[in-house]
């Protein structure tokens, strides 16, 4: 729950300053000048690009979440079976140990969507959230029936 509120936070603060930067290209676009009119145009194509991309990260956000609550209720979450350190920090061995279950798990069966979302949540544990958020995005794919792209992780990786 402090994970959404946190992002829900961070979206909010993010449209606010995108309506404050989009106000002032539109501010620089009305004064009218070529330069003024060139600056304001650059300075609006920033918001457009940050709408976009917490766009995307809110529908994979809500994609990941669907599936997390999907495997719950069919009991496939992963367990947390993972060792801590005195500090709460998950230990780097016994991390790698797991990632090696799930990512042979995966290697067997490549077209689960289950196996691949298990291997998101151990690259996460890994702290390779590169490779976390492609073997997410490639569950998602296969959840949803498509074929998985290129710039998806690969069980091998």
């Amino acid at each position: 729950m402090r994970a959404k509120i946190t992002y829900a936070v961070t979206a909010a603060v993010l449209v606010v300053y995108f309506v404050l930067v989009g106000s002032r290209g539109v501010l620089l676009i009305k004064h009218g000048t070529l330069l003024t009119v060139t600056f304001g145009v650059a300075v609006l194509i920033l918001p457009v690009i940050g709408v976009w991309f917490l766009w995307k990260n809110t529908q994979f956000v809500q994609r990941a979440n669907r599936l997390a609550a999907e495997l719950e209720a069919e009991g496939g979450l992963p367990v947390d079976e993972l060792k801590r350190t005195p500090g709460g920090r998950i230990d780097r061995d016994s991390a790698d140990e797991v990632f090696a279950r799930r990512k042979a798990e995966t290697e067997d069966s490549p077209d689960d969507w289950r196996c691949w979302f298990r291997l998101a949540v151990a690259y996460h544990d890994a702290r390779d959230t590169p490779r976390a958020r492609k073997a997410m995005q490639r569950a998602i794919a296969l959840h949803a029936g498509k074929p998985a792209t290129s710039d998806q992780a690969s069980a091998s990786d």
